[in-house]
């Protein structure tokens, strides 16, 4: 299977890179992309850069020229009541800072629906792998802003109560996903945990302390996958 993976950051792909054998790097319309084997799959990691525009423009850019079987979003992402070093695989995927007025739902893009869903068929495995692994499954919020306060995850708790984890990007990617019939999944490891102690510092922390075991759930996932 050909799979593509997208992070936000440099340093959040440099994480992924040991995971695969025959390593080499090309180039997409000036997009970076190391492409190696793992397991029977053809691996290909990308950077899909921070925030929801700059996410949407160069997914779909990739997914245009890669034409992958599956997309997965990695990454990090900060914790809604979920510790640092949880992994959480996506159930669903919402925007948190999206209202399109009158008649339409907070969150909810204009022709998308408000939650959207990562292929049940991956999603399944993933949810067997978070079993195995002590991870978490659900609601990840994605919006253009960096959140770091507790005031701010209590904002976003009174539209979508369900929610375990918030990011920049993923929710881009799934509409983006969806629109062009791909399918996708969303695995994300908390990184810091908004108004729970120096959340700033958490995040910069996380970068040096952050153990390789936080992306077996990924390696399990690809490992089942057909």
């Amino acid at each position: 299977m050909k799979i593509l993976i997208l992070a936000a950051m440099e340093k959040e792909i440099n994480l992924l890179f040991n995971i695969l054998d025959n390593l080499k790097e090309t180039e997409v319309e000036g997009i970076k992309i190391a492409e190696g084997e793992f397991k029977h799959h053809t691996i290909m990691i990308g950077k899909c850069g921070i925030g929801k525009v700059n996410a949407a423009i160069n997914t779909l850019i990739l997914l245009r020229a890669l034409k992958p079987d599956l997309l997965i979003n990695s990454g990090v992402a900060g914790g809604a009541g979920l510790p640092i070093s949880t992994v959480l695989v996506a159930d669903k995927v919402a925007y948190h800072d999206v209202w399109c007025g009158p008649g339409t739902e907070y969150g909810q893009a204009d022709g998308m629906p408000l939650f959207m869903l990562p292929s049940s068929e991956f999603l399944n495995i993933a949810k067997e792998i978070t079993e195995e692994s002590l991870a978490a499954t659900g609601l990840i919020c994605s919006g253009d802003k960096f959140i770091s306060s507790a005031e701010e995850i209590n904002n976003i708790r009174e539209h979508f109560p369900e929610v375990k984890a918030v990011d920049m990007e993923s929710a881009a990617i799934a509409q983006v996903a969806i629109q062009t019939g791909t399918p996708f999944a969303v695995i994300r490891v908390v990184s810091d945990t908004p108004g729970e102690g120096e959340n700033i510092s958490q995040y910069k922390d996380f970068w040096t302390k952050a153990p390789e075991k936080t992306f077996e759930v990924l390696k399990k996932f690809l490992t089942k996958i057909e």
